[in-house]
C-alpha cells in the first residue's frame, strides 16, 4: 500500500482516540511487535520491537538496536562527540481532534425531535459541523463483579445517527453576514424524531441495545460525535485530499510508517501519539504529564542502562508531528509576508519566536539535511507578527524532556474544520522525512 492508501485507511477508521490507537496497534502486532504493561517489570532486549498503550487513547512503540548494548555514560570529548548523534529518537503526534462529545444524561427532547446533549472538545470551526451526516465513536464502561475493573468496550457506530440541521435563510435573513453559534442551544444533534405519545428518546437505551447488554449495567462513557464522510480525491489532478481528521491522523499514520520501516544499529526510535492535544495536553494521557519521561527511564532500565541513564536522555532528538496551515486561495493576507507554504509542495518546518513551535535553528539544521539528502520537498512555516498562532504538544513535552526539538507537518487548509484539506503529494514527504529521521545513522 502507498503512504496516501495507508493515511487513508487511518482515517475511515481512526474515528475516536480509542479507534485510531486500536488501529495502529493492529498494525504494529502484525508487524510483530510485542505489547508491554506498565505494571509489569521490562524485560527489553537489543533488536526489539515493542509497544504500550495507555488509557486506551495514547500509545507509545519503538524499536531498539540490535547492536545497543549496555553501556555506561560517555565523558569528555567522547561525550560532547556523541551528543551531536541523537541515540534516543523519538517522533512524537496526537490521536484527538476538535469535535462534539457527548454529556451524561444527554436526552433532549424538545419540539417532537430526540436529541442529545453534547459539548464542544477543542477548537472546532462549529458551523462545517452542520448539515452533516454524523456517527458516534469512543468507549463505554459496564459493570462487572470487580468494581475496581469495569468492563471498558470500544463503540463505533456503523451508521450515520446524528445531524445538525442549519436554520433556514428564510429565518436568518442575515446569515451570509455571519452567525455566531452558540455551544448550548445550537450545536444539538438531532437523533431521531418522537412518537406522538410524548415518549423521549433513551441514548442509553440504543447503546445498550447496540452492545447487547443491559442499560442498567452502562456506567458511564467517553463518546465522540464524529463526520462519518469518507476521505476523497479533490482536483481536476488529484491535487488534493479532502477529510475529517487530517489534523492529525497524517501524523499519526506516518510516524507508524516510519517505525516500522526505519531502523539503525544502534539507539532507540521511539513514537508517542498523545491524546487530549487540542485541549491542552495537561492530563494523565497528554504530552504534558510525566509519562513521556518515567517511560524513557523504564525502557533503559529494561535494557540495563541505569548507569547511563542521564547521558542517554541528553542524546535524544525530539520530532514534534502536527499539521501547518497552507496559505489560503482567498486569503493570502492571513499568512507570513514572505512564508507561505503551499499544499502539495512538501512538509513545512515550523518556527515560533515564542516557542509555541520548539524549534531551534540546531534542529531545523538537522532536518534540512535529511530532507535534502533524501531529495524530500519542505517549506519553513511561520505565524504573521500580528497574528499569533497555535502550539503544538512538542513545546509542552520539550519542556520535560531536555531534546534537540523541531516542529513539522504537511499543510492544512480549513484546519480544525469537520472537513480539511491537504495536498496529496504531501503524506508520502512526511512519511519518508520521518523514516530517514529514524534510520540515518551518523557519520560521526
Amino acid at each position: 500500500m502507498t503512504e496516501r492508501e495507508i493515511l487513508f485507511d487511518l482515517l475511515r477508521n481512526g474515528v475516536s482516540p480509542v479507534h485510531a490507537v486500536l488501529h495502529c496497534e493492529r498494525r504494529l502486532a502484525s508487524a510483530g511487535f510485542r505489547r508491554l504493561y506498565y505494571e509489569d517489570a521490562w524485560e527489553l532486549s537489543p533488536g526489539g520491537c515493542y509497544y504500550m498503550i495507555h488509557h486506551d487513547t495514547t500509545l507509545f512503540a519503538f524499536t531498539v538496536g540490535e547492536t545497543w548494548d549496555e553501556g555506561s555514560a560517555p565523558s569528555g570529548a567522547a561525550s560532547r562527540r556523541r551528543s551531536r548523534a541523537p541515540q534516543i529518537r523519538l517522533a512524537a503526534a496526537h490521536t484527538d481532534y476538535p469535535c462534539l462529545k457527548i454529556k451524561p444524561s444527554p436526552d433532549v427532547a424538545s419540539n417532537g425531535y430526540a436529541q442529545v446533549n453534547v459539548e464542544v472538545y477543542g477548537g472546532a470551526i462549529l458551523n462545517t459541523w452542520l448539515d452533516r451526516p454524523l456517527g458516534v465513536a469512543g468507549r463505554i464502561a459496564v459493570r462487572s463483579e470487580d468494581p475496581f475493573c469495569p468492563q471498558i468496550i470500544p463503540y463505533a457506530s456503523d451508521r450515520n445517527l446524528f445531524t445538525i440541521p442549519n436554520l433556514a435563510i428564510h429565518m436568518n435573513r442575515e446569515v451570509n453576514k455571519g452567525v455566531e453559534l452558540n455551544k448550548q442551544v445550537d450545536m444539538l444533534p438531532v437523533a431521531a424524531l418522537l412518537p406522538k405519545d410524548g415518549k423521549e428518546g433513551d441514548f442509553l437505551a440504543f447503546l445498550a441495545e447496540e452492545l447487547s447488554i443491559r442499560k442498567e449495567d452502562i456506567l458511564d462513557y467517553e463518546l465522540t460525535v464524529y463526520c462519518t464522510e469518507e476521505p476523497e480525491f479533490v482536483g481536476i489532478n488529484d491535487d488534493f485530499i479532502s477529510s475529517p481528521r487530517l489534523d492529525n491522523l497524517t501524523s499519526c499514520s506516518a510516524l507508524v510508517s516510519a517505525l516500522l520501516k526505519g531502523r539503525r544499529s544502534g539507539g532507540i526510535n521511539l513514537i508517542a501519539l498523545f491524546d487530549h492535544e487540542e485541549v491542552g495536553s495537561s492530563t494523565k494521557q497528554g504530552a504534558g504529564s510525566i509519562l513521556l519521561h518515567d517511560l524513557l527511564l523504564r525502557m533503559l532500565k529494561g535494557l540495563g542502562r541505569e548507569s547511563s541513564a542521564q547521558s542517554d536522555l541528553y542524546q535524544s532528538m525530539f520530532l514534534s508531528v502536527d499539521v501547518a496551515h497552507g496559505v489560503h486561495p482567498n486569503q493570502a493576507g492571513k499568512s507570513d509576508i514572505t512564508n507561505k507554504p503551499v499544499p502539495g509542495r512538501g512538509i513545512c518546518i515550523k518556527e515560533a519566536s515564542a516557542q509555541s513551535y520548539a524549534t531551534d535553528c540546531e534542529a531545523v539544521a538537522v532536518v534540512q539535511q535529511l530532507c535534502e539528502a533524501g531529495g524530500i520537498a519542505y517549506q519553513r512555516f511561520v505565524n504573521r507578527s500580528d497574528q499569533p498562532g497555535g502550539g503544538t504538544l512538542g513545546a509542552i513535552a520539550s519542556a520535560l524532556l531536555p531534546a534537540k526539538t523541531v516542529d513539522i507537518g504537511v499543510p492544512l487548509l480549513a484546519m480544525h474544520s469537520a472537513r480539511e484539506l491537504m495536498g496529496s503529494a504531501d503524506q508520502e514527504a512526511l512519511a519518508a522525512l520521518a523514516k530517514r529521521f529514524f534510520e540515518s545513522e551518523s557519520r560521526l
